[in-house]
């Protein structure tokens, strides 16, 4: 795994956060009002990568950014080949990353500025094109202590829905992005995050 040495991400004690949103599997439907008020509550903060990653008393604030055509016949998808070796070879799809202080405001600093910002920096870094009209809509959490990965982070799904797929360019990071159909999706080697998040989107 490649980590800078010096990156700080954004995270939350474990034990700040709702009981609901930590267990083994978390799939909780929420509107975003909530979901920024308890984050809020749990005292957010910057902490070192290389520390957060072996400390499972902090998760991670990750945005996870769905795209789906709107008639949700077909969802985008692409093979793991990142920074991220422990998830290599997997399907996912889920567009995002860390929160850094970078997505902090000269004017403010609210959790939502500083996540929609986050959000915003992670599509425009991994889609070389994209239709601006077309919006992210918060979700819901997804969480899991099953994987290394799961253990230490904690996602904020969004979905944007669109009428022109061919429209959404893919960077390097996404390798082999495609739109697939939503309804074989559960055929393919598909991450964790990418099975509870579709499953948090068929609520």
């Amino acid at each position: 795994m490649c980590v800078s040495k010096n990156e700080a991400v954004l995270c939350i004690k474990r034990d700040h956060l709702p009981a609901s949103w930590v267990c083994k599997e978390s799939i909780i439907p929420l509107e975003m009002d909530e979901f920024i008020e308890k984050s809020c509550a749990g005292k957010f903060e910057f902490i070192n990568r290389r520390d957060a990653e072996k400390d499972v008393s902090y998760k991670q604030i990750i945005p996870y950014i769905v795209l789906q055509t709107r008639d949700l016949e077909k969802t985008a998808i692409y093979n793991r080949q990142g920074s991220e070796q422990r998830l290599h070879d997997l399907w996912s799809i889920g567009i995002g990353g860390h929160i850094n202080p970078i997505d902090m405001g000269t004017k403010t600093n609210s959790f939502l500025q500083i996540l929609t910002t986050g959000m915003e920096r992670e599509l425009n870094e991994e889609l070389d094109q994209r239709p601006k009209e077309d919006l992210p809509l918060f979700i819901g959490v997804i969480s899991e202590d099953i994987t290394d990965v799961g253990k230490v982070h904690l996602g904020a799904v969004f979905r944007i829905l669109t009428n022109d797929p061919e429209k959404y360019l893919p960077g390097d990071e996404l390798f082999q992005f495609t739109w697939e159909k939503t309804k074989n999706l559960e055929q393919l080697n598909l991450e964790l995050w990418s099975k509870l998040a579709l499953k948090l989107l068929s609520h």
